[in-house]
């Protein structure tokens, strides 16, 4: 098919899925370097999520549609106050990772004995918190920590730093936190803050006679017991740069440092690669460019300044805001209007494909590519570079500005910032094939070009996994 090389670099997903207990796949160890643990797409064949009934164009479609509900829950993340609201290692360590429709999903491993359970990693947020039931007569169902059952589970009171950071809670009769925690699409999630120990192993299987592990007691979460919205998980871990995400508690609580990394392996290669935390998420690559990380109204997001776009000679500056969010729930890359009406006249005039019209008119720059050549259309594309603070050059390629939306059409993976939601997002589609690092001690978010699939080319092939019913 015309355009193979950037239909399947670009279908990418807004999640991946970790499937080292999942689908039966291996997860490696490194002595000495921390912990990697393989995942793969959400819509690969091997995954649990994967929907045979949808096409690889529906499944892109789907994700450019959510990408507009992403952007909108980037507007402020809070915590309220309401009254009225429910009672409710040095090396470092990797953890497990899949995901559902935008989300990525990360297993963790809570209390004593231990529970397994599936949560939504998000880079947008900073609460770690898990479905919890109180039921005492009956056993929980799947997917529901119950905290009768562990010995190390205990309650936050109200005048503990955990709780004052939630901007405003309330307290119950005896003293304890009650959080309403809000996202920006409306979408919420009460209960009581509570600590318990949460273990990360790397479920190393035929490679070592020990699995290592990472045990942390004590870590800050809200034991959920009633949620308004759609969570698809048994919670949500906060991997914002806030006080309560795990990233900062981690780095807190050991010795590993409040950094973590990703590599994105672009849809369709059937491939792995890992999310990791400690001296694994260290972006040594060649070409690696480090930009500072700046103040923003949130903390929780990493913000970087955006100083200009550049195309060959030409070069956008933004005319509002020079900040952009670096984001891997977010699947098109967001710019304010002005620049990218700029960018888009730009590569109008630069690419030489008949243009098309957008599927559902989502997105604004399309070409008809069903009667060129596959290596025809990645020679037509030129690179996208943008300019980032501190001097650092990231440069797009085909596959992190152009994707497939259905047969024969290839569409800009970017949109415009809207007069509701005026932010600025790299999305994950920017992201594929980049190791992407984030620090928060030194304050930095560090990309490095990266061939993400052969990240794990040693790892056995694992075995396919039933759909969920």
């Amino acid at each position: 098919m015309a355009g193979t090389t950037v239909s399947r670099a670009l279908l990418l997903l807004v999640g991946v899925v970790l499937t080292a207990q999942l689908c039966g796949c291996t997860a490696y160890v490194g002595r000495g370097v921390g912990f990697s643990v393989e995942f793969i797409h959400r819509d690969d064949v091997r995954s649990p999520y994967h929907d045979p009934s949808l096409t690889a164009h529906e499944r892109v479609l789907g994700a450019v549609r959510r990408s507009t509900a992403r952007a909108a829950v980037l507007a402020p993340s809070h915590v309220r106050r309401d009254d009225d609201a429910p009672a409710p290692s040095t090396d470092g360590a990797v953890s497990e990772v899949t995901s559902k429709p935008f989300e990525y999903l990360m297993a963790v491993t809570v209390g004593t004995p231990s529970t397994r359970m599936l949560a939504i990693a998000d880079t947008g947020s900073d609460l770690i918190w898990l479905n919890c039931t109180d039921d005492k007569d009956a056993p929980p169902p799947t997917g529901v920590f119950y905290p009768a059952n562990s010995t190390t589970f205990g309650l936050v009171d109200c005048d503990s730093g955990a709780c004052r950071a939630l901007n405003d809670a309330s307290c119950t009769q005896s003293n304890h936190c009650r959080y309403l925690y809000s996202y920006g699409d409306g979408s919420r999630t009460s209960g009581l803050l509570s600590t318990e120990t949460f273990t990360f192993d790397d479920g190393v299987a035929g490679h070592s006679n020990e699995a290592a592990s990472l045990r942390v007691a004590n870590v800050n979460f809200g034991c959920s017991t009633q949620n308004a919205g759609t969570f698809p998980a048994d919670g949500l871990v906060g991997l914002g740069g806030g006080e309560l995400s795990l990233v900062t508690q981690l780095g807190n609580d050991t010795s590993i440092g409040r950094k973590f990394s990703y590599c994105l392996v672009p849809y369709g290669l059937n491939a792995s690669s890992a999310l990791n935390f400690g001296a694994r998420a260290d972006v040594t690559e060649p070409g690696a460019v480090t930009t500072p990380l700046v103040r923003s109204e949130i903390d929780t997001y990493y913000t970087v300044k955006l100083d200009s776009i550049k195309i060959g000679n030409s070069s956008f500056k933004p005319h509002g805001s020079s900040r952009i969010i670096v984001d891997s729930g977010t699947t098109l890359t967001y710019l304010d209007k002005e620049v990218l009406d700029a960018v888009v006249e730009d590569l109008t005039k630069r690419i030489k494909l008949p243009k098309a019209e957008s599927p559902e008119k989502l997105l604004q720059l399309c070409f008809d590519i069903s009667n060129v050549r596959e290596g025809q259309v990645d020679a037509s594309l030129p690179d996208v570079m943008l300019q980032l603070g501190g001097g650092a050059a990231v440069t797009l390629k085909a596959e992190n500005s152009f994707v497939v939306v259905q047969e024969g059409t290839m569409c800009l993976a970017m949109a415009a910032a809207s007069q509701q939601n005026p932010v600025s997002i790299l999305g994950n589609i920017a992201q594929q094939n980049m190791h992407v690092g984030y620090d928060l001690d030194k304050r930095t978010v560090t990309f490095a070009p990266a061939d993400c699939a052969r990240s794990y080319a040693s790892a056995p092939a694992p075995s396919p996994s039933p759909s969920p019913q």
